[in-house]
């Protein structure tokens, strides 16, 4: 279990916080506990890179469903914008550039609001770092069937790759990409207005801190082309509609060297034309025979991979619901299978015939307590209501 603290408690927001409330809680952190303004204090450096690890997550759309749903351990490793050394920690220089955007004009590296306070000057080349890559997203769709009894996938899909031709670089073999003499390879540029210092992308190399005057003529410059790939997937017994699987590092690649993105993969579970699913429980309905009602009898009942017998007591009434337990799906945790709830319904012939009436009327008359044939007058009903017999003719 991880001894890192909840996010939503670093940043001291709820659980549905929007993206612009997370942003402006993570900068009155960021600029309490900043180390340039606390040098002499451990413990605001620890808190500066708590929040920023926060931030990387609660503000990333592929993120933030991952840890609401598994937690640290769905966004384990490091983050993507970090470096981290042989501790796995973060460093001042690269949260400063993974999140200069909060405090600058764009682009990536540290400046800004940082820079108006602190002066800035802890950039670093951006050819250096590389980029990563993006995440990818692939829609799945399962039966319950499947559901049930867990599968086996086979996905295909597209990610960017580093070129073969170049191997990444972007440049024609034989040159070398050359690092933009605009922002001397920071990928972005400092206009000052009086006290303020606005940071915006490098219109040259358009962030990336290189230029390249010989073109890969496979990538064009970009350093990656198109690759169909294929994964084979398992997918657990009890999945859940609406979650998400990860695989690390199946993205598309990233660039100058950058971390890959992962591939996400959201499950959707069709729903069924018999089955209703609640959880690991399922329901359904069943017709049963005016008879069987009353009498008693023993009738199958369908689940997802056979058909079962139930026991239907004498008397029984329309709408009643019996449980077969063992008989829903496996839970997503492992621990047993929940439960099938069958609700019955009692069968009604659309046009009876002349002698289903009449039997239908000597009911009647004997649960009306009537002493003669034909229009008779009923005898009150009790206080629990019309009985079984008179709902069952009114059906007709």
């Amino acid at each position: 279990m991880s001894d890192k603290r909840d996010y939503y408690e670093v940043l001291g927001i709820s659980k549905s916080a929007g993206a612009s409330e997370v942003k402006s809680a993570y900068r009155k952190i960021a600029l309490k506990h900043h180390p340039d303004r606390n040098p002499d204090d451990p413990s605001a450096e620890a808190k500066f890179k708590e929040a920023a690890e926060a931030y990387d997550v609660l503000s990333d759309e592929e993120k933030r469903p991952m840890y609401d749903q598994y937690g640290h351990a769905g966004v384990d490793g490091t983050p993507h914008g970090f470096g981290g050394g042989a501790q796995g920690g973060f460093s001042v220089d690269d949260i400063m550039s993974a999140f200069g955007d909060i405090f600058g004009g764009g682009g990536g590296g540290g400046g800004g609001v940082f820079e108006q306070f602190f002066g800035g000057g802890r950039g670093r080349s951006r050819a250096s770092q590389g980029e990563p890559g993006e995440s990818l997203r692939i829609d799945l769709h399962l039966t319950l069937e499947e559901v049930a009894t867990g599968t086996s996938k086979t996905i295909e899909y597209k990610r960017q790759v580093s070129c073969g031709i170049c191997s990444g670089s972007g440049s024609k073999p034989g040159t070398q990409p050359k690092q933009c003499s605009t922002c001397q390879g920071m990928g972005q540029v400092h206009q000052r207005q009086g006290f303020f210092s606005v940071q915006t992308a490098c219109p040259t190399c358009r962030g990336r801190g290189i230029t390249i005057e010989h073109p890969c003529v496979s990538c064009h410059g970009s350093g990656r082309t198109e690759h169909k790939e294929e994964e084979s997937i398992k997918i657990p017994k009890g999945i859940e509609d609406g979650q998400i699987m990860q695989i690390r590092g199946a993205g598309n690649h990233g660039i100058l060297g950058g971390p890959p993105g992962n591939l996400l993969i959201y499950l959707h579970v069709s729903q069924h034309k018999t089955f209703h699913r609640r959880g690991s429980d399922l329901s359904c309905q069943i017709p049963i025979r005016f008879a069987q009602a009353m009498f008693g009898a023993t009738v199958l009942v369908p689940t997802l991979d056979k058909k079962v017998e139930m026991r239907i007591p004498k008397g029984t009434q329309p709408g009643e619901k019996f449980r077969l337990k063992g008989q829903g799906l496996p839970r997503d945790d492992g621990r047993g299978v929940g439960n099938l709830f069958v609700t019955v319904t009692v069968e009604v012939p659309r046009k009876p015939t002349s002698e289903q009436e009449a039997l239908i009327q000597s009911f009647d008359e004997i649960e009306e307590g009537r002493t003669e044939s034909g229009k008779g007058v009923a005898s009150d009903h009790s206080e629990e209501g019309p009985s079984f017999f008179e709902r069952i003719k009114n059906m007709f």
